[in-house]
């Protein structure tokens, strides 16, 4: 540790330097920097089930660097740069996915041999942030590459959980002059991570507002309007676009001992309203008519935490002519359905996760959680490996997830974890869609953040 803060106080002294030299010429381009930085060492082990893959052990280190500084001396006016490396420093014994120069994803099997089974985190470099913001009054203006993360992630997220971690490119404009309202507009043209490769089109215009009418009831209502984007919602692959659009009551109830917390949660997927390279073959792929609720109630009772969740995607029959498949490929998927990212795509009949949790959070314990899922479909799907569907089924399995998080004695701003995953295969298997394999992953990872203020 002393190297790393060695380096931080070298690196810190750099900008310095930088922001007086800037200031001997007669004007400040960056000053006031600011260094946040994380690295962050996994282990993961991932067995898929197939027989035809080896067991996977990645080895795997996130190094993320931003400098943050405010900018011509303009008050207000900021600008941030920072990249993001993922590093396996020769550990090859994992299956990585990527997106290649096309937009498609490809698989890599790193020494050429074996197959491993696959673990989402590609050797790579990326600039993270490159973004300008000006903050005037209540009124906030960005412009560039950055983070954006909304409400609980479903929707729209950054994957913080994948050590390449995405960024999106975008303009937006935000406001919070009204008091308890924040209001957000966004025009997001493009991202960059998870899967590696080039930057993706996104184009995706963001509206979102939320009020608070106390700590027991938040009201949020958004509109997500989605063109396409790249990988498998490419628009010039055949083109998927379409809006989101709903409405969530969020709030937090305390009861002497007892603090609750729930979330009310319906959203409907309809038509595009914008729709980029559409001809009459592809027409059909902006046309969409589904739904989406999430029910959830929790407590934490002096430390013991309990929980129940329901969380409802609509899905397509054998026999639906128009897509009524919920979708939500810009969220942060891998918070729900399951820790084994069995559910990163909802299946084509829709998914209905029936989950509950029980945990314990204390000082000096850290926090304990197990969660508990049953999956059923709600359409039913082909069982029998093919799409003529011969035999039937909505048993799409059940899920024990385990964590264990804490932050490391003695060490400022390291933080351990240990985390399991155990799905248990059920019965649908459309030949594209198999979900008739157990699968185990494990993970224990160091998370090390420091900053210069």
């Amino acid at each position: 540790m002393k190297k790393i803060t060695m380096s931080a106080v070298a690196l810190t002294a750099i900008m310095g330097s930088f922001s007086s030299v800037s200031a001997a010429d007669g004007i400040n381009i960056l000053d006031d920097l600011k260094l946040d930085a994380q690295i962050r060492p996994r282990y993961e082990m991932v067995d898929d089930g197939n027989t035809n893959t080896e067991n996977a052990n990645a080895i795997t280190v996130r190094t993320k660097l931003k400098v943050t500084g405010n900018l011509l001396d303009v008050d207000g006016l900021s600008a941030s740069v920072g990249i993001i490396s993922v590093n396996n420093f020769g550990s090859n014994q994992y299956n990585w996915k990527y997106i290649d120069d096309a937009g498609i994803h490809k698989t890599t099997y790193d020494d050429g041999t074996k197959d491993y089974s696959v673990v989402v985190d590609p050797q790579q470099a990326m600039i993270s942030n490159a973004e300008v913001n000006y903050k005037t009054g209540d009124t906030l203006l960005h412009a560039g590459r950055g983070q954006v993360n909304l409400d609980n992630q479903r929707f729209i997220g950054t994957v913080g959980w994948r050590q390449f971690e995405r960024s999106y490119d975008s303009v937006f404009v935000a406001n919070n002059s009204i008091k308890n309202l924040s209001v957000l507009a966004a025009w997001v043209y493009g991202f960059q991570g998870v899967f590696g490769g080039p930057t993706m089109d996104a184009n995706t215009v963001l509206l979102h507002a939320a009020y608070t009418v106390s700590d027991a009831l938040k009201i949020t209502a958004y509109d997500y309007m989605i063109a396409g984007q790249g990988d498998t919602f490419k628009v010039t692959d055949g083109g998927v676009g379409f809006d989101t659009y709903g409405i969530a009551l969020t709030g937090n109830v305390k009861l002497d001992a007892v603090k609750l917390n729930y979330r009310a949660e319906y959203a409907i997927e309809s038509d595009a309203s914008m729709k980029i390279q559409e001809t009459a073959t592809n027409a059909d792929n902006f046309k969409r008519d589904a739904s989406y609720y999430n029910l959830d109630v929790g407590a934490n009772i002096s430390g013991i935490l309990v929980g129940a969740n329901y969380e409802f995607q609509s899905g397509t029959s054998l026999t639906d002519t128009k897509n009524k498949t919920f979708a939500t490929p810009l969220g942060t998927n891998h918070k729900f359905n399951g820790w084994a990212d069995m559910f990163l795509n909802t299946p084509d009949g829709g998914l209905i996760d029936a989950n509950v949790r029980l945990g314990y959070k204390a000082k000096g314990f850290g926090k304990l959680l197990a969660v508990y899922h049953e999956f059923t479909a709600d359409k039913k799907m082909s069982s029998d490996g093919t799409t003529t569907a011969t035999t039937t089924s909505d048993d799409l399995g059940s899920e024990i997830d385990v964590v264990y998080v804490n932050k490391i004695p003695g060490v400022n701003g390291l933080t351990g974890l240990l985390k399991y995953a155990d799905y248990s295969k059920g019965k649908v298997n459309n030949g594209t869609q198999n979900y008739t394999k157990d699968t185990q992953k494990f993970w224990a990872q160091l998370d090390y953040k420091f900053s210069t203020k």
